[in-house]
């Protein structure tokens, strides 16, 4: 929790002003009792109907500020809190932002939402309850206590024995339940990313008639999830009635004793009343004590997950190039691998290729031979394990990232669109395009007939996850979007795998044309999709096997010859497209 409390920074005020008015709250409560006791000792024995009716006034009096001070407390904590934790939520998502794909790999999707989410509601409701509360307990039970060795240092004995006797099970238990929480969250982050996968890919499970084996899946872990919850829970639970029956005890003792003192002359009936009053408090207040810990305990465990992210340094140190130095190749691979973390072999081994600016190169192999690990080496997804990148004759780990990335243009393997309109869609690649620009990109992308078939045209609403589009249709736009930038360097991933090879060679085509010439990169498994580039690289098990033109390739490289008899050869359909 260290960690974070510098994003309470600003909020002095509130941290100060909250636990200002619950004391001066508690300051009028614990004066109540005292005013009971005035009545009965003086008011009551002496018949005197004005005394009484001043006392009612005064505790009214007393009700009153206390109100006040209590919703002037609650605004300050609920100030305070909402501004922290929309401090720490902006930090968290921009740390996020800043980890490569190295460190988002290794956390997983579902653990950094439940942190941003989740995590961060439960810290929120901790310092809120924290500001209001924290103080306001500790203040209310020494100033009871005081107040009672005040009224009869004997009697007060009791409190000193039962205050201790509640701090060793208040703390106690919340000692055994940090860690348990903390065990809490890990298993609802399983739950949640079985969510994910379930609801991202619920026609992927239909299809396939696995609703069952899922569901017996989810329900495992969502069971694992409520069990550890109950366990906690159960200790937690212990706490509310062992302090009630300590503190009924004390009480049990406290008017025995205080009837044989009254008895004896010692105690008027008013102080007993009075002791009562105090210990009646001092139990309300442990209770709020022990359910304040419980959620105060669960806040740290959340707040130690949401400080292990931010504790994360990227891996990857911005560079301060800005530019490159005009060199003849665009890009240049020298003796690149790769070896994803905690992976048992490289996925890329000692590539080297030179590629000229306004080149266009294929990048084919069978799948997961390492083409998409390649190509993402380029804007620095990642960073190669041996071996340079370089783009435009600078090494990519001396760019600055915004700089680097640019100047590249890059279609993800996956299409991703994002709710709002296509127009806002293809404007994340430019974001001050204008609908000419816009246009000229989306005839480019060959997608002028996906815009032409919206009634709304530029402005028809995407839904979250493009569900509103076809595969085709998500690719072209995404292709677009990449286009609008003019970037001088185009990376293709794979992009045209759900278009018919009619719409492919268009593609191509178009893209040999564009004006500004950029060097066009494309992955595919298609023959037909790479066969007119200038040279083509062929992948085999992350290592180059042969680069050369499509008619050197079939004379020289088996395995590209392989893809070509199997693909078009045999009627796989491509050649004529």
């Amino acid at each position: 929790m260290k960690g974070l409390l510098k994003y309470f920074k600003g909020y002095t005020v509130e941290a100060v002003c909250a636990p200002f008015f619950k004391i001066v709250e508690v300051a009028f409560e614990l004066m109540v009792p005292l005013v009971v006791k005035s009545i009965i000792d003086v008011g009551i024995p002496s018949g005197d109907k004005g005394y009484i009716a001043l006392m009612c006034g005064v505790m009214v009096l007393l009700g009153a500020v206390g109100l006040a001070s209590t919703l002037t407390a609650q605004y300050f904590a609920a100030k305070g809190a909402v501004g922290f934790s929309s401090a720490v939520r902006q930090a968290l998502y921009d740390h996020i932002q800043s980890l490569s794909f190295t460190e988002l790999d290794r956390l997983g999707t579902s653990t950094l939402i439940t942190r941003l989410t989740n995590d961060l509601n439960q810290v929120q409701t901790g310092v809120n309850l924290t500001l209001r509360l924290l103080m306001r307990s500790p203040f209310l039970v020494f100033g009871a206590l005081i107040l009672a060795i005040t009224l009869d240092v004997r009697s007060a004995m009791i409190f000193v024995a039962v205050i201790p006797a509640l701090s060793v099970v208040v703390f106690g238990i919340m000692l055994i339940s940090i860690p348990l929480y903390a065990k809490v969250q890990g298993k609802l982050d399983k739950v949640l990313l079985k969510t994910k996968e379930n609801l991202s890919g619920a026609r992927v499970i239909r299809a396939f008639c696995m609703e069952e084996g899922e569901t017996a899946d989810f329900v495992e872990k969502n069971n694992a999830l409520a069990r550890m919850q109950k366990f906690v829970g159960r200790i937690s639970s212990v706490m509310n009635p062992v302090t009630y029956v300590i503190v009924n005890l004390g009480i049990i003792f406290l008017i025995y004793s205080g009837a044989l003192r009254v008895e004896a002359g010692v105690l008027t009936q008013g102080a007993v009343v009075a002791l009562y009053n105090y210990m009646s408090q001092i139990l309300t207040e442990l209770i709020k004590l022990a359910n304040l810990i419980i959620s105060i305990t669960k806040s740290l465990a959340c707040a130690k997950r949401i400080e292990a992210v931010l504790e994360i340094s990227p891996s990857m140190k911005n560079g301060t190039a800005t530019c490159g130095k005009n060199s003849e190749y665009e890009i240049e691979f020298r003796g690149v691998s790769f070896k994803y973390e905690d992976a048992a072999a490289d996925s890329l081994e000692d590539v080297s290729i030179k590629i000229k600016k306004g080149e266009t190169i294929g990048i084919i192999g069978s799948t997961g031979c390492g083409k998409s690990t390649l190509v993402n080496l380029i804007p620095r997804l990642y960073d190669c394990t041996q071996g340079e990148v370089l783009v435009d004759g600078v090494n990519v780990k001396d760019y600055d990232e915004e700089s680097l990335r640019d100047k590249i243009g890059i279609v993800m393997q996956k299409s991703v669109m994002f709710g709002g309109s296509i127009r806002d869609n293809i404007r994340m690649g430019k974001l001050d395009a204008t609908d000419e620009e816009i246009s000229e990109a989306v005839q480019a992308a060959q997608a002028q007939n996906v815009v032409d078939g919206k009634k709304q045209g530029l402005d028809y609403i995407v839904e979250q996850g493009g569900k509103n589009l076809s595969g085709g249709q998500m690719q072209r736009l995404c292709i677009a979007r990449a286009l609008v930038k003019k970037p001088g360097i185009l990376i293709l991933d794979d992009s045209s795998s759900a278009l018919d090879y009619a719409t492919d060679a268009a593609l191509r085509k178009s893209l040999s044309s564009l004006s500004y010439n950029p060097t066009v990169i494309t992955v595919s498994q298609r023959v037909s999709t790479v066969m007119h580039a200038d040279r083509i690289m062929v992948l085999e098990d992350g290592k180059t096997v042969g680069i050369g033109t499509h008619e050197e390739l079939l004379e020289h490289c088996p395995e590209y010859s392989e893809l070509y008899m199997t693909q078009i050869k045999n009627g796989a359909g491509g050649a004529k497209a």
